[in-house]
């Protein structure tokens, strides 16, 4: 097995808009998002670090990087996905989401796992 594949995570994303949390007269506007961490290599792999970059409507963008998810830095098997939620406050009601989790083997290799660019949006925005 190739390295390529020997160390290969998959990030899918889930959105939603909390229109509960949210104040759009204030440019306050919340959104969830439920990742998945799809571990489709052969080692298993924890999750160290994360980079975010957050970029609103008006291309006003927010840097964010830290120790694990949710407080967490969980190891994912091979074949198996860790889930979480976590969420996100825009001044716009159109924004998006990109960035990487740094990820250690249990074989010592680091490498970083891309999460793709994602929209945040509250429904009918983008009419």
């Amino acid at each position: 097995m190739s390295g390529e594949q020997q160390y290969a995570v998959e990030v899918t994303v889930q959105t939603r808009y909390l229109p509960e949390q949210s104040d759009p007269q204030k440019k306050r506007f919340a959104f969830a998002y439920t990742i998945s961490i799809h571990n489709r290599g052969a080692v298993a792999a924890q999750l160290l670090h994360r980079h975010w970059l957050i970029t609103d409507g008006n291309n006003k963008q927010q840097r964010v990087d830290g120790p694990g998810v949710v407080g967490e830095q969980p190891q994912v098997e091979p074949g198996e996905a860790h889930t979480y939620t976590s969420g996100c406050m825009l001044e716009t009601p159109v924004g998006t989401m990109e960035g990487s989790y740094d990820m250690r083997a249990s074989d010592g290799h680091t490498f970083s796992a891309s999460i793709p660019r994602f929209r945040l949006a509250q429904p009918n925005a983008l009419n």
